[in-house]
This record gives C-alpha cells, structure tokens and sequence, in this order.
C-alpha cells in the first residue's frame, strides 16, 4: 500500500516562508512523478508543482511561479517544496501525490499539474498565511 504524508504546514505572515515534506512509505519513491496540489474552502483542488521521478524535470502553476521551488531527495525519499514570498491567497490544504507511470519531459509538462493523473494521495497538510 502506497502512503504519503505531507507535513511542514502552519501559520504564516505574508511575505513569510514554509517548507513542506512529502514522505514516502511502503514504496520507493525513485519511479514515481510526484505533484503538489492544494485545496481551499470552496474552491477545486489545484495543480501547484510537479516533479519528474528523476528530478530533472519540474512544472509550476503561473500562480506560484519564482516563490516555490519543488526537489526531491530519493536517499530521503521526500519531495520538498519550499514556499517563499507567501500570500494570503496561498493559503489552502496542501497535498501532495504520486503517479505510476515514470512521466518524461512532456508528460509531465502536458498532465503533470492534472489531479486525475495521480494515483496515491497523502492526507494533506494546512498552510495558512495571515497577519
């Protein structure tokens, strides 16, 4: 059984930053593309970043590009994604997911940032940036 669990949530000001952890259990995360998605109340999961099973591919939502980073660390088995110059409308339940297929370049560019691409979810983590 697939399991992620994401930590690294909390509160904070504008401007601030977190870094978030995605971590694997029961399975390596070496073959799997992984994406953050994040949820706030009332609206639809999103897309925030992707990363491609190597590392050498990455994918951002316009949204939060140039403030979020994501990495890997396969030894680790954890996917980062660090968050800077946060914004209130930041704010939201963050998940991240993995996704079978070993994606390339164009898959992940072309699916990666799609919910229903991924198969194995985490529980989430809650990010809230507010003075």
């Amino acid at each position: 059984q697939l399991q992620l669990v994401e930590s690294g949530g909390g509160l904070v000001q504008p401007g601030g930053s977190l870094r978030l952890s995605c971590a694997a259990s029961g399975f390596t995360l070496d073959y799997y593309a992984i994406g953050w998605f994040r949820q706030a109340p009332g609206k639809e999961r999103e897309g925030v970043s992707c990363i491609s099973s190597g590392g050498g591919s990455t994918n951002y939502a316009d949204s939060v590009k140039g403030r979020f980073t994501i990495s890997r660390d396969n030894a680790k088995n954890t996917v980062y994604l660090q968050m800077n110059s946060l914004k209130p409308e930041d704010t939201a339940v963050y998940y991240c997911a993995a996704t079978t297929p070993p994606w390339g370049h164009l898959e992940l560019a072309q699916y990666g940032l799609g919910p229903g691409e991924y198969d194995s979810w985490g529980q989430g983590t809650q990010v809230t940036v507010s003075s």
